[in-house]
């Protein structure tokens, strides 16, 4: 599946309009008071802000009949300087009140997002591709803190400044309102047009993010691929095309601005003409005063800066809310628990529907009669089929039934499905077809362990937040990682990862299996987790994971078959299908491929211990 299509076909859900209103609504609570008082005090900046227009149309009219003197001007100029100063000050304090209450508001809705986004179902994520998340948690989370000097402004005072501009030229001559409001279709038809082309743009611009930030990360995770099979170029040329995508949106959004703001030239052209003509007929008859029209053409000049304002920012709203609902649209995503939960009822109404068939018996239990007293079990997979996208079968048709506490190593080919059928029984990807039963508290560990930036109790504490200092030191004891302690005289507060001390492989993996034993899963799986070490720290590891698995079942995807040999049943996989299950010495008696496989291991490593 290439990017394009990760980014459009099956990209994480966008939020509509209502559900962002409700989402942000629903954070805004305990700041809705606070809210109406910042309405309030802007309402009062802006009425405030009124009488300077006021002002200097009554010093006209005095001028022109003579009747004014220093004093009138001084104290008028003394009204309109305090008038100024308390209108800013009532401006500002709204500015500075609505900005916290946005900041905080979006902050509670970060930490929603990064919440849920570790949450997610993996296969969600998988198919959205991980780009898609970390430009909704990255990108988007700044185009939406970034619209707030501009947005806060707009919202906030401009349209109290409207309303209360409107009332004064009612209150002053109704002509002038009615000359304004004659405009004012050429605004609402330039709003008409945006809001029909503008959200759309938008929307194109950040899902063309998304894919260009994909094949980055692709790129970058691949680096060892990439030059080993000489696909540097390909990469460059992918990289450049969604470069180029992005590109495109960019000038089309920048476009549709440039448009937008032709349409608000005109309506202010327009709007000081109407008011000009009709200030000019009134006073002609003698129906308004020069210092009347004077008035009535400050307060529309005063008008046609914040309407324009208004509208013109509706462009950077237009673009933070469809960074907004890109959030919230994460949010709303059920999470891999809540998904889980509706499936197993699903599963169970399904089973409940089916009439009771004759009880079997388990083939382990048959293999072995020392387990044949066991009747709980762990794992049970039932006609479970998958396939990646639109891609061929990769599972088909499995049966499987994993017994409370037993292990079970799941062996094969390359290609033949052990990672993916682990990754069904782990539930991070659902089957297109059967059904699985798990654990609720399931856990893995792939091949592919991180250490976290951090102490080496931070690591550990991930999986068990509760957990004692003595807690974490019996887990790297029981994993062999107590050598850990010792990399620093800070023992358990050595700063390892990015920044700290480095850590090889064989103590990552030994770091991940000890997370893992304190997380106290039911079921355990190890998907190749100790294969990245080399074989110099085989031994060692395949000890720390008999212990982790100790007292829990277990399915262990094993890379050496050294690994598998001491498990309880081993299922031998090819092709999607399970092929062959029992013991390690059934089937090497059996002859079949899994002793093929023992065959080849062997020799291998004959030729190792020989060099």
């Amino acid at each position: 599946m290439n990017v394009a299509s990760a980014a459009t076909g099956h990209a994480l859900p966008v939020a509509d309009g209502r559900a962002t209103a409700g989402e942000v609504w629903r954070l805004s609570r305990g700041h809705r008071l606070r809210l109406a008082a910042v309405g309030l005090a802007g309402i009062l900046s802006t009425a405030v802000d009124l009488i300077p227009p006021v002002a200097i149309g009554y010093l006209v009219d005095r001028v022109q009949t003579d009747t004014g003197d220093l004093g009138t001007v001084l104290t008028v100029t003394g009204v309109m300087a305090l008038s100024a100063v308390l209108g800013a000050a009532g401006t500002a304090v709204t500015i500075a009140h609505a900005t916290r209450i946005y900041h905080t508001v979006l902050a509670a809705l970060r930490e929603r997002l990064v919440s849920r986004a570790m949450l997610l179902p993996r296969h969600l994520v998988e198919r959205a591709g991980t780009g898609d998340l970390i430009s909704r948690s990255s990108d988007d989370v700044t185009a939406v803190a970034d619209a707030a000097p501009a947005v806060i402004p707009a919202l906030t005072v401009t349209a109290c400044t409207i309303v209360v501009s409107l009332a004064g030229l009612a209150a002053l001559e109704w002509p002038y309102a009615a000359a304004f409001a004659v405009v004012l279709p050429v605004y609402a038809l330039a709003m008409r047009w945006y809001l029909r082309i503008g959200p759309r743009v938008y929307r194109a611009e950040r899902a063309a993010m998304s894919a260009r930030a994909q094949q980055i990360l692709e790129s970058q995770r691949g680096h060892a691929t990439v030059l080993g099979f000489g696909l540097a170029e390909h990469r460059h040329r992918a990289v450049l095309t969604d470069s180029w995508g992005v590109a495109v949106q960019s000038i089309r959004a920048r476009t549709v601005q440039s448009m937008l703001n032709a349409r608000l030239n005109l309506g202010e052209c327009l709007s000081l003409a109407a008011v000009l003509v009709v200030g000019f007929v009134l006073v002609d008859h003698g129906l308004s005063t020069v210092g009347g029209a004077t008035t009535a053409m400050l307060l529309v000049l005063r008008l046609l800066g914040p309407v324009n304002q208004l509208l013109f920012v509706v462009d950077t709203l237009q673009s933070a809310l469809a960074s907004l609902s890109r959030m919230v649209g994460v949010v709303t995503i059920p999470t891999a628990e809540e998904a889980d939960t509706s499936t197993t009822q699903a599963d169970q109404a399904d089973e409940a529907a089916q009439p009771a068939q004759p009880a079997q018996a388990d083939e382990a239990d048959e293999a072995d009669p020392a387990g044949a007293a066991e009747t709980a079990t762990a794992v049970r997979l039932r006609g479970v089929a998958f396939r990646y996208a639109d891609g061929p079968s990769v599972l088909d048709g499995i049966d499987l039934d994993i017994p409370a506490g037993r292990h079970i190593a799941i062996v094969g080919p390359s290609g033949a499905g052990k990672t993916t059928l682990a990754s069904v029984i782990a539930g991070v990807h659902r089957p297109d077809g059967g059904t699985v039963t798990r654990p609720s508290r399931t856990a893995v560990i792939s091949q592919e362990v991180h250490v976290f930036a951090g102490t080496l109790r931070d690591n550990l504490t991930l999986a068990a937040p509760d957990a004692t200092d003595g807690d974490i030191r019996a887990a790297l004891e029981t994993t062999g990682a107590a050598d850990l302690l010792e990399l620093s005289a800070d023992a358990l507060d050595t700063v390892v990862g990015t920044g700290g001390h480095p850590l090889t492989e064989a103590e990552a993996q030994q770091l991940a299996l000890a997370r893992l034993l304190l997380a106290d899963p039911e079921l355990a799986i190890l998907d190749e987790a100790t294969a990245e070490a080399g074989s110099a720290h085989a031994e060692r590891l395949d000890r720390a994971s008999e212990a982790v698995l100790a007292g829990r079942s277990g399915i262990v995807i094993a890379h050496r078959l050294s690994q598998a040999a001491t498990c309880d049943r081993i299922v031998v996989m090819d092709a999607g299908r399970v092929i062959e299950t029992g013991t390690h010495d059934e089937l090497l008696t059996a002859d079949g491929t899994y002793a093929r496989l023992w065959a080849v291991w062997q020799a291998g490593q004959q030729i190792s211990a020989s060099r």
